[in-house]
């Protein structure tokens, strides 16, 4: 899951029209952030085995910190914390908070049984997906549809600059997804965590199209 996760981004603009796209992005993205630091310190574990989905050429064997769901619902208390604390936005909050916990149930569609719900916890968990490319595609492209839709129908763009670099971003998003899908599998893990980190690109991106924009609420 890439643009399924972009895709809630863009929809929640709908239920948090003062929450900047860039945040957004920050929220539903969160725990894909945070996991490739956390593979760079060596807290958690990736092998690369190509093969083992037809989609994904990754075997996630612990990431306890970042993708259990106990976790992942700590994290989100604390992002939705500090966002309240630094907007006094309780709508914000909250949505950004289920932002979070929305990656894990979206990876729950794709992944082999490979989730956990408490960190060391026996039970994983996935309903695989990856195992079919055209289902994969089908049901990340129909997400990421309905999340530009709806962020269209709540935004306006105040300038030139709020309609192409939107479409800039929507483009360059499927672009990567493409790529991916079709792509080698990658050299190391190290190339994980730093194409990982390359993300916060798109969450930068993600403030600059929303500082063009203006909420149709």
């Amino acid at each position: 899951m890439f643009i399924g996760h972009f895709a809630v981004g863009f929809g929640a603009k709908a239920a948090a029209p003062k929450t900047s796209l860039g945040t957004l992005f920050l929220a539903s993205q969160f725990i894909d952030l945070l996991c490739p630091t956390l593979l760079l310190l060596g807290v958690e574990k990736v092998r690369i085995a190509p093969g083992i989905t037809r989609v994904n050429p990754l075997d996630f064997e612990y990431l306890p910190v970042s993708h259990s769901l106990l976790a992942v619902t700590g994290w989100a208390v604390l992002v939705a914390v500090i966002y309240q604390l630094l907007s006094r936005y309780p709508r914000g909050a909250i949505v950004v908070g289920l932002l979070v916990v929305s990656h894990w149930f979206l990876d729950l569609i794709v992944h082999r049984p490979d989730l956990q719900l408490v960190p060391g916890g026996e039970i994983r968990v996935g309903f695989d997906l990856w195992e079919s490319l055209p289902g994969t595609m089908v049901v990340e492209l129909l997400i990421f549809t309905v999340g530009i839709a709806l962020y269209l129908l709540n935004t306006a763009a105040r300038d030139t600059v709020g309609t192409w670099s939107l479409w800039a971003l929507v483009v360059f998003l499927v672009a990567v997804y493409l790529l991916s899908l079709s792509g080698s599998p990658p050299p190391n893990v190290t190339a994980v965590a730093w194409v990982g980190q390359a993300q916060w690109l798109l969450i930068f991106w993600g403030y600059w199209v929303d500082r063009h924009r203006l909420s149709r609420q």
